[in-house]
Formats: C-alpha cells, structure tokens, sequence
C-alpha cells in the first residue's frame, strides 16, 4: 500500500499581509479624505478679512531753524605781568607832629553842621517817642460813633473796622487824620473820618520833652 503524498501548508506572514492589503487601505483612503475635504469646504462658513484701513494726518513740514554759526573761542588772556618792587630810599625815622589844642585852638574850629528842620506833618512817618498820646474824650468818641454809624449797615447788621491816622501836635491837638486801613465799606470809612473830627489826645512825650508825632487809632463799628 501506498502513501499519498500531503501538501505542506505555509504560514502567510504579517508583512506580506500588509504588502496584500496595502493598495486597498491606501486608495480607500484617499477616498475617505477627498469626501472629507470636499464637505469642509462646502458647509464652511464664509470667512471675511477684517478692515484694518486707518486714514494718516497730513504731514506739516517743519521749517528748520537756519544753523547757527558758532564763534571761535576767545583768545587766551596773557598771563599778568609779575610785580617788581622798585628800589627807593625811604627814610626809616618817620614821625607824626602831635595834634595839640594850643596849635588848634577851640575858637577856630568850624561850627557843627545844622539840622535840617523836616516838616514831619506832610504825611505820615515814624516819629520817636516814649509816652504815646492818650485819649481824652472816650465817651465823646462812643457818642460819635453812635451818631455817625450809617443806619442802613447797621440795620443790616454789617460792621467794619477801619485804621486812622492821626497827627498830633505838640499840645494834643489833632492837626491831620486820615485812613491807614479801609474797612472795605466806604460809608463806614467816611463815618471813621468823622469820629476821628472828635478825638482829643494827651501830648507825647520823648523822655520829658513834648513831641508832635503820628500815631493809628482802629475804629470800629459793630452792632451790639
């Protein structure tokens, strides 16, 4: 009896599986991305650019200024000259001549300058004195300054305080009197002026001699 010969089975190995299946898989591909693209691009929606135009300003030119030209330096300044000092005799037994009364007698000597007599009563300025001036009349001045108080800023209610000068005499009168400092109203300034018309003054004094002197008063108008 005789054996049948038995084919003999070769396995397929996986590279040559892949060599096989290799065109299929490339070209169904191919496919599958051209569907892919092609319906993108069908159902995308439309993309516009954004305008990003901008308008420029008109350029002004600039007129430049012309160059400046600028001097050369200043020549150097020469050096002084070194001083020399000068040969010359000087006799070493120098003496003063005594200034004595009898050479220079009292009676000859010019008389001392005299003062210029300054008419301190033109305007107001700062004269000495040790005892200033007082008040004589305080009561006299209250009544004036009741009287001369202008009705309509009293019955408003608006007061002021105005700064008087005043040019007192040797005696205590009053010569001249007129505002230092305003009130800021100028009926309760002319009301000042006439209350000041009132005043009397003690002299002043400078150590025990009477003076004329410029002196400031405040009047002041208030409703009580």
């Amino acid at each position: 009896m005789t054996a049948e010969a038995v084919p003999a089975v070769v396995a397929e190995t996986a590279n040559e599986r892949l060599k096989r299946t290799f065109s299929s898989w490339f070209w169904g591909s191919m496919i599958v991305a051209t569907f892919i693209h092609g319906g993108t691009f069908a159902f995308w929606p439309e993309l516009t650019a954004e305008d990003i135009s901008f308008e420029s300003e008109e350029i002004e030119a600039i007129e430049l200024p012309p160059e400046i030209e600028i001097p050369p330096p200043p020549q150097a300044i020469s050096r002084p000259a070194t001083p020399v000092m000068a040969t010359a005799d000087i006799d070493e037994d120098i003496t003063i001549a005594p200034t004595t009364f009898e050479e220079n007698p009292v009676e000859d000597l010019p008389p001392p300058p005299e003062e210029e007599a300054v008419d301190i009563s033109a305007a107001p300025t700062f004269t000495p004195f040790t005892v200033a001036p007082s008040i004589l009349n305080r009561a006299e001045v209250v009544r004036a300054m009741e009287r001369e108080y202008p009705p309509l800023l009293r019955d408003a209610g608006i007061g002021g305080r105005a700064v008087v000068f005043f040019f007192i005499d040797e005696d205590g009168a009053v010569q001249d009197f007129r505002i230092s400092e305003s009130s800021g109203h100028q009926a309760l300034d002319d009301a000042a002026l006439a209350v000041a018309d009132v005043y009397r003054f003690s002299a002043a004094l400078n150590r025990d001699k009477k003076v004329p002197v410029w002196v400031q008063f405040p009047i002041t108008f208030q409703v009580r």
